[in-house]
């Protein structure tokens, strides 16, 4: 019997071996993943991503019982003794059980979890019937008390607690009615021993591989939602709030820089383009505008249809804020020329950009969004409206800041509302692009 044992023992090893030998060809692993992600998902489809992130555990489970059900089934088919063939079919039953759970996610979220819960508590108590309590086969009902929290989800108190409940009395149950005088199945001692660490093996392994799958799946979880607030908000708040959530983020900023920019005329081009062509040049033109913020260091605030709102210098200060922005303008425009010349449509776009004390912070509870306000905002946006289109429309702040790098162009006194009449400039170019691109600027 022990000879036996050993060379099963040697058998598994072996297997093992192999399995993970050929799991470490990167194609057989990239040929694999698809697979198991179906196994995983399967019988998923149409539920919430909760429920179904859940059931995708349960699925796990199932999967995993049934390999060590398979292997208690193979190791009691190899010692080729007829008095276990009991036992042989147990097991292959349970096996086919394990298979079936993702099928029952067709009849309700909790169906599958059912079936494994009751399947378990009979076929561990008839297990310990057949071979008595030393066979320890009565510790894997250990595992309801981790695993009932995750197949039935914590909403379900209601349900967890009695199955754990029912879980410990059939263990004690088990352990007292079927002392070894007393089991079916006169078993040899080597042999309930090789079972007995086996189901300890197991108890544990399935306890962590339950826990270690549910916590993967959460994080999986929070990385999406921490990369989906940090697509909202900026890094710097986001982190801000996870600290303390209850507190108001509210920011003053002596100096920072606002930008706006609109593309003229986009109601009559859009009536033109239909929804699915707008919608496109959009997302291309956003698409590209947001690149070159990161790329410039700037912060989006927003886009209000075609409107397209940025900022330097919040939510952490930089000294060449009004700089980043004035690289970011001629940038944008340089986009929107590309992109009218390969949609061959009549693109321009007026910008206004203006540099002073501004307020930041995150307002609203539910859809929430970091904004910005104060007179550098409004003034910002005034120059936008009373720009020309394919120029950049600065105020006199931005241009003392910047009169060293780039060249201006004076658009002379006008009036702007809440201001008064001042004297503003176009921004065109750098000072140090070629005389080519400075005389194209000009004459834009």
């Amino acid at each position: 019997m022990i000879d036996r044992l050993s060379e099963l023992g040697r058998w598994l090893a072996a297997s093992a071996r192999a399995a993970l030998g050929s799991l470490s060809d990167l194609n057989l692993f990239r040929t694999l993943a698809p697979l198991l992600s179906r196994l995983a998902e399967a019988g998923t489809q149409g539920y919430p991503p909760e429920i179904k992130r859940r059931l995708m555990i349960l699925n796990m489970i199932a999967y995993l019982i049934a390999i060590t059900t398979l292997v208690y089934a193979l190791q009691q088919i190899f010692v080729n003794d007829p008095k276990y063939r009991p036992v042989v079919i147990i097991n292959l039953a349970l096996v086919a059980v394990m298979f079936a759970v993702p099928y029952m996610h067709r009849f309700g979220e909790i169906a599958g979890a059912m079936l494994i819960i009751v399947s378990e508590y009979v076929a561990q108590l008839a297990f310990t019937a057949f071979l008595g309590n030393t066979s320890g086969l009565h510790i894997q009902l250990i595992v309801i008390a981790a695993a009932a929290f995750v197949v039935f989800g914590l909403q379900r108190l209601w349900l967890i607690i009695p199955t754990i409940g029912v879980g410990l009395a059939l263990h004690l149950a088990a352990w007292f009615w079927y002392p070894p005088e007393r089991a079916l199945i006169a078993a040899d001692k080597e042999f309930l021993n090789a079972l007995y660490i086996q189901a300890a093996i197991t108890t544990f392994g399935l306890i962590a591989a339950s826990v270690f799958y549910a916590f993967r799946l959460a994080e999986a979880a929070k990385a999406e939602t921490d990369a989906l607030l940090r697509n909202i908000l900026p890094d710097s708040i986001v982190e801000r709030l996870k600290l303390k959530p209850a507190d108001p983020i509210a920011d003053s900023f002596p100096e920072a820089s606002i930008l706006f920019a609109d593309i003229s005329g986009f109601v009559a081009l859009a009536r033109r383009l239909g929804a699915g062509q707008t919608v496109a040049l959009l997302n291309s033109i956003v698409t590209e505008f947001d690149a070159l913020s990161e790329r410039h260091g700037a912060e989006k605030i927003k886009t209000i249809g075609d409107a397209y709102m940025v900022a330097a210098g919040v939510p952490e200060h930089v000294p060449d804020h009004v700089a980043r922005l004035a690289r970011l303008a001629l940038d944008m425009q340089e986009v929107l020329r590309r992109l009218r010349e390969e949609n061959e449509l009549d693109l321009n776009m007026r910008i206004g950009m203006a540099s002073g004390p501004i307020m930041a912070g995150v307002i609203g509870r539910q859809k929430f969004s970091y904004d910005i306000w104060g007179d550098a905002v409004n003034l910002a946006a005034r120059l936008e409206n009373l720009s020309v289109p394919g120029r950049i429309h600065v105020c006199p702040r931005c241009r003392a800041e910047l009169d060293r790098e780039f060249i201006f162009e004076s658009r002379g006194l006008i009036d702007i509302k809440g201001v008064g009449k001042q004297e503003t400039w176009f921004l065109l170019a750098r000072r140090d692009d070629t005389p080519e691109a400075t005389t194209d600027a000009a004459a834009e």
